[in-house]
């Protein structure tokens, strides 16, 4: 792609980004004028103190959290179809998810079983204590995950042992689930649906400084990414430590869903459509290229689906998770559909 093309498309994705940002602040189940947000943000007074706290304790916290949170997961999503070389790999295809489900599982449904009360519904500290089960659970499967990625050579064999520990993940929430009652079910649930809104004040601020330490550092892995593109012969060939690229690459993909995971629940869909919607837009498989292109878009992209989970008219807002699948499913269809028809066209 020709350079002054890309800077075109970064430039036009940027903006994207700010329109987003500022209708997630300006739209909601409360309409606030633009000039009142821009007063409230630049801390000038005399707005009504219902409209501070709306822009300043929820609005603005849960539209950095998409933004950070989308990027995250689309870098996660395309390292991890690079390294497999699989169109279907996203953040959640090792277990990592799973592991993280399993841990708040522990902790929704168990703790109310063996303690008597649900550590779910102890407010702020049952926030934390979510986050850190889930930190715990993720964390704990990519260690098994990056354990048997030094012990198997095959990136097909590593793929399927992260499915069979997402399953055996899931049918231990199964049994949790069968042993709960229906009022920690039905939190648990809610938690699996996924929400930019569980992010607020230290939180949102924990969570946003450790995902821009962690995000610049997955650039440092655009070389080993591209050579893995070439084929493992090629990469090794040219002076690559397969074994080690991979486990760094896991361990930077597996940290990036964990640490999302743990603060905003499961978010599906963002992870597996942004590289394939950038792919078709800069036309190209490179790294350099796809990396920040998957950083803004995965960004701009969550930033629409939070905006549409709050339309005015609804009662709440939606699960995230509705609509990123609303979004994100057509997406890698017609990218995929796209893709057939341009290979068909050229062996006719």
């Amino acid at each position: 792609m020709k350079r002054g093309k890309y800077t075109i498309l970064v430039f036009a994705i940027t903006i994207s980004i700010l329109v987003f940002l500022l209708l997630n602040l300006l739209l909601g189940s409360v309409a606030i004028p633009f000039r009142a947000v821009w007063n409230i943000l630049t801390g000038g007074e005399g707005d009504p103190v219902a409209w501070q706290n709306i822009i300043l304790k929820s609005r603005l916290p849960q539209a950095l959290t998409a933004l950070v949170a989308g990027a995250g997961l689309s870098i996660s999503g395309l390292q991890m179809q690079t390294i497999f070389r699989n169109p279907l790999a996203g953040p959640s295809v090792l277990g990592i998810s799973s592991g993280a489900s399993l841990g708040v599982a522990f902790v929704v449904l168990l703790s109310g079983q063996l303690g008597g009360v649900a550590l779910s519904r102890l407010g702020f500290i049952g926030e934390v204590a979510l986050s850190i089960a889930a930190i715990v659970g993720a964390l704990s499967v990519m260690g098994l995950i990056v354990l048997a990625s030094r012990k198997v050579a095959g990136s097909v064999t590593l793929l399927i042992i992260g499915v069979m520990i997402g399953y055996i993940a899931n049918a231990v929430i199964g049994v949790l689930k069968f042993f709960s009652v229906e009022e920690d079910i039905k939190a648990y649930v809610i938690w699996g649906l996924g929400s930019f809104a569980r992010v607020s004040g230290n939180q949102m601020m924990l969570f946003v400084t450790i995902m821009a330490v962690i995000i610049p550092l997955s650039f440092l892995l655009i070389k080993p990414l591209n050579l893995l593109m070439l084929g493992d012969g090629y990469a090794r060939n040219l002076g690559l430590n397969i074994n080690r690229a991979r486990v760094w690459v896991i361990t930077c993909a597996g940290v990036l869903t964990a640490i999302v995971t743990a603060y905003c629940g499961p978010i599906i869909f963002l992870g597996l459509a942004v590289p394939h919607l950038c792919r078709a837009i800069f036309q190209t498989s490179d790294h350099r290229v796809l990396m920040p292109a998957s950083m803004l878009v995965g960004a701009s992209l969550a930033l629409l689906c939070n905006l549409i989970a709050r339309l005015p008219g609804f009662e709440g807002a939606l699960p995230v998770n509705s609509v990123t699948a609303l979004v994100g499913a057509p997406v890698v269809a017609s990218v995929l559909f796209r893709k057939r028809k341009r290979r068909d066209a050229v062996e006719f």
